[in-house]
């Protein structure tokens, strides 16, 4: 998370951001944590685990070996287990979607996971591709700094962060749709919201940044908009999202032609042994963040030791 951009703050307050066992310290419990105040939880939390944490220790590939699992590190080391999480989430792979004329482009294109600061981009000519709240809250934050266009294929759409005085999430956790099964209710038809105090709303009305359709193409150091004009642009940022991030797994063939994984809730379809945890809509809308990751690596833990257990 320390790579994040500077001014990151969580959309869920602090009081449904917890992991189990350890609520987020002393203070307003309706405050919304920032980046560095997450990072700081997050490692006093691993710290108290009673567990043998090992940072920089990549995993290379997990093979089966007998009735357990091989773990390859990078540099050479292994691991014997019996069962294996794979808790590695999305957000270590930036998905960067084909565009036209995109490979072509002579400016700079980044992705919303090189952003840091506003600040290196003063004066440029910057479109940011995207509708969710990344997208919306980078584009707000640079158009302070330098002219941004946000460019999505369908309008953004916003939803309130505070609805009758209470925080959004108050709301999802009474009515059920915060968890599983009632959550996935949210996901047909795909549904992307931005979650706004009000500030996005007016800042795009207000055409800081505007927002365009996405543009058909790309030519050189120019992108061409639907009304066929074309403007010099210094950075394209793609805001579009991660996919899972799991190539140690190709091994074991539990991953689809387009790295999904293979799961029913969280269980791998090929290995009972396997189980998986942080990844999007693993069992609802907020399997991939704090405020849901914590009920899933439960669910996940009972279903590994009761399988160990028929070993």
């Amino acid at each position: 998370m320390a790579r994040y951009y500077d001014s990151l703050t969580l959309f869920s307050p602090a009081r449904y951001s917890s992991l189990p066992g350890m609520p987020f310290p002393d203070g307003d419990s309706d405050r919304y944590p920032h980046r560095d105040e997450v990072i700081t939880y997050i490692t006093a939390y691993a710290a108290g685990l009673d567990a043998d944490a090992r940072t920089r220790s990549r995993v290379t590939a997990v093979r089966t070996d007998g009735s357990g699992f091989a773990v390859d590190l990078e540099g050479g080391g292994r691991l014997a287990a019996q069962a294996v999480v794979a808790a590695s989430g999305t957000f270590g792979r930036p998905h960067r979607p084909t565009l036209p004329g995109l490979e072509q482009f002579t400016g700079t294109v980044l992705h919303s996971a090189d952003y840091r600061r506003p600040e290196p981009f003063a004066g440029q000519r910057v479109v940011v591709v995207g509708a969710g709240n990344s997208a919306v809250q980078i584009a707000a934050e640079l158009a302070a700094v330098t002219r941004v266009t946000l460019a999505s294929r369908h309008p953004v759409k916003f939803t309130p962060q505070r609805i009758l005085g209470r925080d959004l999430h108050f709301w999802l956790k009474r009515t059920g749709l915060d968890t599983a099964p009632l959550g996935r209710l949210l996901r047909t038809p795909p549904t992307q919201l931005v979650i706004d105090d009000g500030r996005y709303r007016a800042a795009v009305e207000a055409g800081a940044p505007d927002r365009r359709e996405l543009f058909p193409t790309i030519e050189g150091s120019k992108v061409i908009w639907a009304d066929e004009s074309a403007e010099e642009v210094d950075t394209i940022l793609l805001a579009t999202g991660y996919r899972p991030d799991l190539p140690y797994l190709a091994h074991l063939g539990t991953l689809d032609g387009t790295g999904h994984p293979l799961h029913s809730d969280g269980a791998s379809s090929a290995h009972p042994g396997l189980a998986f945890v942080g990844l999007e809509w693993q069992r609802s809308l907020s399997s991939n963040s704090l405020r849901g990751v914590g009920r899933d690596a439960i669910r996940a833990a009972r279903r590994l030791a009761a399988h160990l257990s028929r070993s």
